[in-house]
């Protein structure tokens, strides 16, 4: 599981990555329009935030800090900047899953995130999904205003 968790990971930050880098427009990254509040360079900001956090960080003890306030503040980056923020996660993701024991995964995650007690398998499942989730948005935040 743990091995084929990490694939997954990299695959869909993969996936992000191409989604960034599919913009025509660089300055549609960060549009917005009517109900649609958050933009993908937001999403994609925190997306790696979310994952260096809670991957990188309080599994992997990298030194990490997260600001999720700026994750949907931050002024525009270029797609070098988001892409580097993709790299960086990827690379959290495999430093952390280099040195996670298997018998990890069935033991209780360090924090409650959601007020209660999970697997770090189950946490990880959810991380995720919600990956997914975001990365959903992306690819329909760009289909709908990349307009060039």
């Amino acid at each position: 599981m743990k091995e084929d968790l990490r694939k997954l990971f990299l695959r869909d930050l993969e996936k992000l990555e191409k989604e960034i880098n599919a913009y025509r427009n660089e300055h549609s990254i960060w549009h917005t329009d009517l109900e649609i509040s958050n933009s993908a360079g937001n999403l994609c900001k925190h997306l790696t935030g979310n994952l260096r956090h809670f991957i990188g960080n309080i599994l992997g003890s990298s030194d990490y800090v997260r600001d999720r306030e700026a994750e949907f503040s931050t002024p525009h980056l270029s797609k070098a900047a988001l892409n580097l923020e993709i790299a960086s996660t990827k690379e959290a993701i495999n430093l952390t899953f280099n040195q996670l024991h298997t018998n990890k995964m069935q033991q209780i995650y360090p924090i409650e995130v959601f007020g209660h007690k999970m697997t770090v398998q189950y946490f990880l499942l959810h991380l995720l999904s919600h990956l997914n989730y975001h990365l959903g948005q992306v690819n329909y935040h760009r289909r709908l205003l990349d307009r060039v």
